[in-house]
């Protein structure tokens, strides 16, 4: 009796294997992610490759947004940092805790999609370094050391408009964070904004993409995602 309640005991107290326990992915930013509808094209992608009973997806996303209502410590290039920052970053993690309560996490992946608002108030030259930050803040709050990373890199939108005056300068910090991250990735969105829209109107290079454009955009986060956790 001694020897099966210490066997008892001692199988309960072991930790979850790593293919026993949740793969929590958190994909967040602006309209171009609220827009995706993850269990379209996403959790089916990663749910059939660890398991639907493995994964923890939690989508929370808002049109229109800066990244300072996510990263806490934003900072213009000039002057003084407003007042509610990371607001939107606290609803997100209220929703993760909720989520990861009492469950044993195997891998975190962050997925971002974010930067049009940033581009279009000419906020390039602080983005690069409030990107990082954010993906530290994730990574400190999560208490996980290594975070992986993917990022919807903006689409061509904006290439050549001149409403969005950073724009290119914030599709290469998405490559770069990307790129310096150590478990990071990115993925193209310039060829999801054509086609036919929900309400019928026929549109090319537009600020959003189209339904098969968020459906492609869901497969493709889910591909760079399940890559880096293959290879950690």
């Amino acid at each position: 009796m001694k020897t099966l309640l210490a066997a008892l005991t001692l199988s309960c107290s072991m930790p979850l294997a790593a293919d026993e326990a949740n793969h929590l992915f958190i994909l967040s930013g602006q309209s171009n992610m609220a827009g995706l509808k993850p269990q379209q094209a996403f959790t089916p992608a990663v749910a059939g490759h660890f398991g639907k009973d493995n994964v923890i997806v939690v989508h929370d996303a808002q049109g229109g947004q800066p990244i300072r209502r996510w990263f806490k410590d934003w900072k213009p290039e000039k002057g003084e940092a407003p007042a509610g920052n990371g607001d939107l970053y606290d609803r997100m993690m209220a929703k993760v805790n909720a989520a990861t309560r009492g469950k044993e996490i195997a891998s975190v992946t962050f997925l971002w999609m974010q930067g049009e608002n940033d581009a279009r108030m000419s906020h390039g030259a602080v983005y690069e370094a409030s990107l990082k930050g954010l993906i530290r803040q994730v990574s400190e709050d999560l208490k996980q050391e290594h975070v992986n990373v993917v990022i919807g890199r903006l689409s061509d939108f904006g290439n050549e408009e001149p409403a969005y005056p950073h724009w290119n300068m914030i599709r290469e910090i998405h490559l770069k964070v990307a790129e310096d991250a150590e478990h990071g990735a990115w993925v193209d969105t310039d060829d999801l904004n054509d086609g036919i829209m929900r309400n019928g109107k026929e549109v090319k290079n537009d600020l959003h993409y189209s339904p098969e454009g968020y459906l492609a955009f869901g497969k493709r986060l889910a591909e760079a995602a399940i890559k880096l956790i293959a290879e950690k």
